[in-house]
């Protein structure tokens, strides 16, 4: 278990890494974002992250395996979608 959460932890780190990078690209697809985005001088969208990552952590100590290999799934993805808008693929 503590294995589990010590993954999940890692991957929020950067999750939040990305996420950081990706609002300091100066992407145009940022401001096409809804308003509740940018609330917060555009930290809101962290403030979710958090949220999703607290919510994992919870899970997974409660030794709730799906919920750690859901936020792989994510921590996935995110890495994809941060991979395709930082390298001018988007």
């Amino acid at each position: 278990m503590s294995l589990a959460i010590l993954v999940t932890f890692l991957l929020g780190i950067g999750n939040f890494a990305l996420h950081k990078a990706v609002m300091e690209s100066g992407h145009p697809l940022l401001g096409r974002m809804p308003w509740f985005y940018h609330a917060l001088n555009g930290n809101f969208s962290l403030v979710v992250e958090f949220l999703m990552l607290l919510a994992a952590l919870l899970f997974v100590a409660q030794d709730y395996f799906a919920a750690a290999v859901a936020y792989i799934v994510y921590s996935m993805l995110n890495s994809f979608s941060a991979w395709l808008i930082l390298t001018g693929r988007l």
